[in-house]
């Protein structure tokens, strides 16, 4: 089970003493109010089964099986931390590029020009999205080991 709150300011969710909340009277919610703070909470409870997806459960049993396989755990733990270094670092070189104005402008134009090509080579047409498919599942299974 899920749960969703939210603490929204006075405008947002009331409009002159009436809540504007007449559209989704069907759907499970409960009304939070605080007479300390002028504002009012809204939380939304989700019941049923799971939503997650059986390729989440994949990757998870996959991470698994590799640390039960793996002899060099603490190697494997130094690589994961060097990998979490190796994305921090990258981020913030990419934050002092997108600084610079020249440059930001000229991978914007970049990111455009590949998307477009991707979008092109690999989703408007049913057989490249089969190719891209098979790519993209060789890949996995290829990282995963299998």
């Amino acid at each position: 089970m899920a749960s969703v709150s939210a603490t929204l300011p006075p405008p947002l969710l009331l409009s002159q003493r009436k809540t504007n909340l007449t559209s989704v009277q069907k759907l499970p919610f409960s009304l939070i109010r605080d007479r300390r703070i002028p504002s009012m909470g809204l939380m939304v409870k989700a019941g049923g089964k799971s939503s997650e997806s059986s390729t989440d459960l994949d990757v998870i049993s996959s991470i698994q099986n590799v640390w039960d396989k793996s002899e060099d755990r603490l190697g494997l733990i130094g690589l994961s931390f060097a990998g979490i270094v190796a994305l921090w670092a990258s981020l913030n070189i990419i934050t002092a590029i997108d600084k610079l104005p020249v440059i930001s402008s000229g991978f914007e134009l970049v990111g455009i020009l590949f998307s477009t090509w991707f979008t092109y080579r690999y989703l408007l047409f049913k057989p490249d999205r089969e190719e891209l498919s098979q790519i993209v599942k060789k890949s996995v299974a290829d990282i995963l080991g299998q």
